[in-house]
């Protein structure tokens, strides 16, 4: 039977001239691929059974053995490309030795310019499971699974080894959240900032090291960070099955997700072959047994190169690795109102038939092209998942995923008439001077690293020049970026701030705005501001908001308040209206904690910062839950609930081993993670904090609790169901 997955041959080209294993109809449609080869291929078998839209194509960049388990990558400015690799990453169901230290970050050249990776080396051996990668200048910064220590690594003997290691920041608490609930990305955005997902702090790099900045909220977002032109992020989360988020304002501002960003439509995904190894289980599979909603979505990338066709510029691209596809949005701005749109209709930019097919990450690269780093393996769920008594379990012994492990592949997404750039990069190698001129290149990686390292040298000989492209410079990018380079270089005047505040150019205008903020103690700025509080365009406006939202002088508070007033339904008043909702909840809860004695305090104040860290991305930052949708929510909602106000026991079980089926005769998309790995005083605090906030009310839960509990239980090795739990009180 034909039903609404497939995609229509007429716009589908396979990635080679060779002949494809695809199933059509007699109108040329593609079926489902029903029953897919679940032996790994080679990697030219591998391409033929990958399906881009009309004229793109992917060339193979490098495969195994030179690139086993890639998960992020990312360039220095000679064009260099670094890879890491989670080498211990479900190399069988359970995960045996995950945790090991003997993970890699390899260093991939092409040293003859044909295109493909000729040259590696090991960077860095003996890693665990290293998930963040910032290339600076000749240094490179790397964070670690389970670790919150990022160090600085570099190569001063030549021989693509890293033979100095630096901690740039030092943080002594060991993160023992699940591997896939930890930060990730460690991107430096246009106004010098250093980001990451899961984790509400961001950097500055100063004097060679990391200095933190603490968020209001913690971004969300999992695993990657995308941006744009203008320093817009992005994020997705799989955990909460959302394909993109937080986009409408940048994570120092606050967590914001206003209704419409994308519909029903756009959650859908489109497989060519069956996915019956997706957590959720029948509830996200059609009855052909395609995906049919996004779950495990990664790496956020905004098309932001120069040698694919002009229409992709701007869009973004999402990785769906359990569906095996990428997908391509389109990214509509209404008066600073965002919204996504699928580029197709019920189809993907990008798909396979290859069960071992698995995009995780993809890059902007120098050459103006799109690298996507293919994990190419069986099992793309984490251990806690796939444990006896699991969905998953049977579904992967079934087809024999478990033992697809140690590939990867890396491609180079082209277009049949755009070629990419030949010229290799020598950006560590130029002289400031030259750097300031790469700032108007049209390729966005050449202007942020260009950016990046002028702002690390901070070279005073190039002031005059950058002041002079704010003010000259024919592109707006130019000025935005010449402006935030003077900015990071602690070089820019009061003066060529105004002159920017006053251009003509509505995003230069708003850039402009955003840069005021670090003066904010300074009257004549905040003066200034103000009189952009009736500007011309909406996305001024509410910068203008943001920018002001941690300032507490009266007039600060004034212009803010005059704005909502006078734009009432803008996305300006949205995000105030939200972040003023935020500070009367923490203004109750601390009224609540009060009452507290210290001890309970201490266990309420801890479990707060683990729930907005973990617990937060399924269950809601208010406990309310999140709806995927519009339809169901990925997690119960836990404000105002009977059972966390209930048998103390029951909770502490949940957390130890794990919850699985029905809750309340409702059906959820995934599992409760057992976190039994955890303390104690883990597991004792998240709980007094549910128990006590998010609406509810009940005794706080004591580590010793917790310890009793655990050796009762300490044999188990399979997730509760709540018809147990029920039946055991």
């Amino acid at each position: 039977m034909i039903t609404g997955s497939f995609c229509l041959a007429l716009v589908f080209y396979a990635c080679t001239g060779t002949k494809t294993t695809v199933k059509r109809d007699a109108t040329g449609r593609i079926l489902v691929d029903t029953t897919p080869i679940t032996k790994p291929q080679t990697p030219e078998q591998a391409l033929r059974n990958i399906y881009l839209q009309k004229g793109y194509h992917l060339e193979l960049v490098a495969s195994e053995p030179m690139v086993q388990e890639p998960v992020t990558m990312a360039w220095d400015g000679n064009g260099r490309l670094y890879v890491a690799e989670m080498n211990t990453y479900m190399q069988d169901i359970d995960g045996t030795g995950e945790d090991e230290p003997v993970c890699k970050i390899k260093r991939l050249e092409d040293t003859d310019g044909d295109g493909k990776m000729d040259k590696v080396t090991v960077y860095i051996d003996s890693l665990v499971l290293p998930r963040m990668i910032l290339p600076l200048d000749n240094r490179v910064l790397v964070g670690e699974t389970y670790s919150n220590h990022i160090y600085s690594y570099e190569d001063t003997n030549g021989d693509g080894k890293a033979d100095v290691k630096k901690l740039v920041y030092e943080n002594h608490t060991r993160d023992g959240r699940n591997l896939e609930h930890q930060k990730s990305g460690l991107v430096w955005n246009l106004d010098n900032r250093i980001y990451v997902t899961l984790e509400a702090v961001r950097y500055q790099f100063i004097n060679d090291k990391l200095v933190p900045d603490t968020l209001i909220e913690m971004p969300w977002g999992q695993w990657g960070i995308g941006h744009d032109d203008y320093g817009r992020i992005y994020l997705n989360l799989g955990a909460g099955e959302t394909p993109a988020m937080n986009f409408h304002q940048n994570p120092h501002y606050g967590q914001f997700n206003p209704e419409g960003q994308y519909g029903d439509a756009f959650q859908a995904v489109w497989p060519i072959i069956a996915t019956p190894d997706v957590q959720g289980g029948p509830v996200r599979l059609r009855s052909d047994s395609t995906l049919n909603h996004f779950t495990g979505c990664t790496s956020p990338l905004i098309y932001r190169g120069d040698h694919l066709p002009a229409d992709l510029k701007g869009d973004l691209l999402i990785c769906e690795p359990v569906g095996r596809l990428i997908r391509r949005a389109k990214v509509i701005n209404t008066e600073g109102r965002i919204t996504l749109a699928n580029a197709y209709d019920k189809q993907e930019f990008i798909a396979s038939t290859d069960m071992n097919f698995r995009p995780v990450y993809t890059a902007n690269g120098p050459d103006g092209t799109i690298y996507i780093a293919d994990m190419y393996r069986g099992i793309i769920q984490e251990g806690n998942w796939t444990r006896p008594g699991s969905y998953l379990r049977p579904e992967i012994l079934k087809k024999g995923l478990e033992k697809n492990n140690s590939r990867g592949r890396i491609y180079r997404l082209v277009h049949d008439n755009h070629k990419g750039s030949k010229v290799s990069p020598r950006l560590l190698d130029e002289t400031s001077v030259n750097l300031v001129g790469y700032l108007s290149h049209p390729n966005g990686w050449w202007r942020d690293y260009a950016q990046k390292l002028l702002v690390l040298r901070k070279d005073r000989a190039v002031v005059p020049v950058l002041a002079g492209l704010v003010k000259t410079a024919p592109l707006p990018l130019t000025r935005i970026h010449a402006l935030w380079t003077l900015n990071g270089m602690g070089a820019l005047n009061k003066d060529l701030l105004f002159y920017a505040l006053n251009e003509k150019d509505y995003k230069v205008r708003k850039n402009a705005v955003w840069v005021a903020e670090d003066f904010a103690g300074d009257a004549g700025v905040l003066n200034r501001l103000e009189q952009l509080k009736d500007d011309a365009d909406p996305e001024v406006r509410y910068q203008l908001a943001l920018a002001l939202r941690f300032n507490k002088s009266k007039t600060a508070k004034e212009v803010i308040a005059y704005m909502v007033s006078k734009y009432p339904n803008s996305i300006l008043a949205l995000s105030q209206k939200k972040y003023d909702n935020l500070v009367a909840e923490r203004e109750l809860s601390a009224k609540k904690a009060a009452l507290l004695s210290d001890e309970q305090k201490k266990l309420v104040t801890e479990g707060a910062g683990i729930f907005k860290q973990l617990c937060a991305a399924c269950h809601g930052s208010d406990g309310k839950g999140i709806t995927s949708g519009g339809k169901s929510m990925v997690a119960p909602p836990l404000a105002n609930n009977k059972d966390v106000n209930g048998d103390p026991e029951k909770l502490i079980k949940i957390l130890l081993h794990g919850l699985k089926g029905p809750i309340d005769g409702k059906t959820y998309p995934d599992i409760m993670p057992a976190l039994g790995a955890n303390s104690d005083n883990y597991i004792a605090s998240v709980l007094s904090y549910i128990r006590n906030d998010l609406g509810n009310k009940a005794k706080v839960i004591k580590p010793e609790d917790v310890k009793r509990v655990r050796q009762e239980t300490s044999g188990r090795k399979t997730n509760y169901t709540m018809q147990e739990l029920e039946a055991a009180k």
